[in-house]
C-alpha cells in the first residue's frame, strides 16, 4: 500500500525548494497575446520539460501555429492503473497597466499581508503557474519516496489559454489517440474560501448572438415622421423585454429542453454554504435577485439558464439631443446554458422568435458570436467521491460539490473531442486578483494544494 504519509512529509520538506521552482518559472515572461513575447513563451515551455523530465516523465516541447504545447507521459504503479491527463496553462496575461503594480510583475516575492496570511506575489503565480505546479511538485514527492506515480499520468501544458487557445482544437485532433485518457484533471478553478476546497461539476454553456434591426433607408425627423415610420429602437426594445416572463422565465420556444432540476441534496449543501441573496449582490451595491423566481442565488448562477442582453445601440446617443428616429438599432445577448440544452436549437429559437416580431418593410440581421454546450458531471462519479474524500482529509472543512455561472472552452473541448469528463479541482481563491495588477497566490494554496494532489492520486489508484 502506498505510504501517503511519507509522500506528504516528502511534500512539506520540499516546500521551500517548490516555492523556488515556482518563482523560476513565474520569472519567465511568458505572456501569449504579444508576440514580443514569443521567445518567453517557448522558454517557459522548455523550462517545464526540464522540470518534468527531471522527476522521470517522457517530457517534450510539441510546436504548434503559435506558442508550443507541453506534452509528457509517466507510468503508474501497474499497467492496468487509471489514466489521467492533467492540464493546466503556462502563459499568463499582460501586467499592463504597470504602475499599479506594488512590485515588479515578474519578480515574484512572499509577503505577508495580514497576521500569519503569507502570500507569493506575480504574474501567473495564481493563474495559472503556482496551480500547475502543486501537481507537479506533488508527483515530485510520490517519486521520491515511492519511485512511481500510483496512477498513470499524461500531461498537458497549454501556451495559449490566455489569447484563446487558437492552436488547441488542432492540436487534440492531431494528437487525440496519444492524450486521451480516462478522465481530465484541470487546476484552473478555485476554492469556496480560505478553508474549504471545492470541485466543480458543472458550467454553464454559451450562445451568443447579435441582432440589427433595419427599418427606414436613413435616420429621419422624428417630427415629421414620428408615429408614422417604424422605429427599429422600439421593435427591438418589444423583442428585448418578451425574452422574459413575469416569473423570470425565459420564453422562447422549447428554451428548458434538456434542463433538469437539481438533486434536492445538492441543493441542500449550497444551501449550507450560507450566501443569501444579501451577501451574494451587496458587494455590487444590490440586494434583490432577479431571475427566475423561488430560486437561490447559487441555484440561478450554477445552474439555471439565463437570457442576458449585454449591449444595446441605436440612434443619437452622443452629447446634447437630436430628435430622430433611427435607421437601425442592435443589440448583443448572450445565452447561459445548463445540462443538455442544444446551443444549435438555442440559436435558431432566438432567431425564429425575432423574425415573428420584425414588422414587413423591416428587416433583421443576425451574427453568431460563439456556441459551446453546458458541462454537467454526475454528482455522485466515482472519480469525484474519491477526489472529494481525499480534498476533505487534508482542509479543515470538507469539501464542496460546486458549479460554475461562467465556461471553460478546453473541459468541452476533452468532453467533445477526447471523449472524456473532467475534474476541475484548483486552489485559487477570490481574492487573488488574476488578470489584474498584483496578482498573488496564498502560500497555504500552494502549499495545501500540493498534498492535496498527493491525495487525490492516491484515493483514484483505489479500486
Amino acid at each position: 500500500m502506498t505510504d501517503i504519509s511519507a509522500v506528504l512529509d516528502r511534500a512539506d520538506q520540499n516546500l521551500q525548494d517548490s516555492i523556488d521552482r515556482l518563482f523560476s518559472l513565474v520569472r519567465i515572461q511568458s505572456i501569449s497575446t504579444d508576440p514580443a513575447y514569443k521567445a518567453e513563451c517557448r522558454k517557459a515551455a522548455e523550462w517545464l520539460v526540464v522540470e518534468l523530465k527531471g522527476i522521470g516523465f517522457d517530457a517534450s516541447v510539441r510546436d504548434t501555429a503559435g506558442h508550443p504545447m507541453v506534452v509528457a507521459h509517466h507510468d503508474g504503479a501497474s499497467p492496468d492503473a487509471p489514466h489521467v491527463l492533467f492540464y493546466g496553462h503556462y502563459d499568463v496575461q499582460p501586467v499592463d497597466p504597470i504602475e499599479l503594480w506594488e512590485d515588479s510583475p515578474f519578480e515574484p516575492k512572499i509577503k505577508e499581508i495580514s497576521p500569519g496570511r503569507k502570500v507569493l506575489t506575480g504574474r501567473g503565480t495564481a493563474d495559472d503557474k503556482g496551480q500547475l505546479m502543486t501537481f507537479v511538485e506533488a508527483c515530485r514527492a510520490y517519486k521520491e519516496i515511492n519511485g512511481s506515480l500510483p496512477i498513470r499520468v499524461t500531461i498537458l501544458f497549454e501556451g495559449e489559454e490566455e489569447s484563446g487557445s487558437p492552436s488547441l482544437k488542432p492540436f487534440l485532433d492531431a494528437n487525440a489517440a496519444e492524450l486521451k485518457a480516462e478522465y481530465a484533471l484541470v487546476c484552473d478553478t478555485g476554492m469556496w474560501d480560505g478553508d474549504t476546497p471545492a470541485i466543480a461539476a458543472a458550467l454553464r454553456g454559451l450562445v451568443g448572438e447579435e441582432i440589427v434591426v433595419k427599418a427606414a433607408d436613413r435616420d429621419l425627423h422624428s417630427g415629421l415622421f414620428g408615429g408614422a415610420a417604424a422605429n427599429p429602437i422600439h421593435i427591438l426594445t418589444d423583442i428585448l423585454a418578451g425574452l422574459h416572463d413575469e416569473t423570470g422565465r425565459v420564453t422562447l420556444e422549447g428554451f428548458y429542453e434538456g434542463v433538469e432540476e437539481t438533486p434536492t441534496n445538492i441543493k441542500e449543501g449550497w444551501e449550507a454554504l450560507g450566501r443569501n441573496s444579501e451577501s451574494f449582490l451587496g458587494g455590487v451595491g444590490l440586494s434583490i435577485p432577479s431571475g427566475e423566481k423561488g430560486r437561490s442565488v447559487l441555484e440561478l448562477t450554477w445552474a439555471r439558464p439565463t437570457a442576458e442582453i449585454n449591449g444595446i445601440t441605436g440612434g443619437y446617443t452622443g452629447e446634447g439631443f437630436k430628435t430622430v428616429i433611427a435607421a437601425q438599432a442592435s443589440a448583443k445577448i448572450s445565452f447561459r446554458l445548463v445540462g443538455d440544452q442544444n446551443p444549435a436549437k438555442i440559436r435558431e429559437a432566438f432567431r425564429a422568435y425575432v423574425r415573428s416580431k420584425i414588422p414587413a418593410d423591416c428587416t433583421v440581421e443576425f451574427h453568431e458570436h460563439g456556441a459551446s454546450p453546458a458541462i454537467q458531471l454526475s454528482y455522485d462519479s466515482p472519480e469525484l467521491t474519491k477526489a472529494k474524500g481525499a480534498l476533505s482529509e487534508e482542509w479543515k472543512n470538507p469539501a464542496v460539490i460546486i458549479g460554475m455561472g461562467g465556461s471553460i472552452p478546453i473541459v468541452g473541448d476533452f468532453q467533445k473531442q477526447l471523449g472524456m469528463d473532467s475534474l476541475l479541482v484548483g486552489f485559487g481563491l477570490v481574492d487573488d486578483r488574476i488578470h489584474s495588477p498584483n496578482e498573488k497566490y496564498d502560500l497555504k494554496s500552494y502549499h495545501k494544494g500540493i498534498r492535496s494532489w498527493a491525495r487525490i492520486m492516491t484515493a483514484l489508484a483505489t479500486k
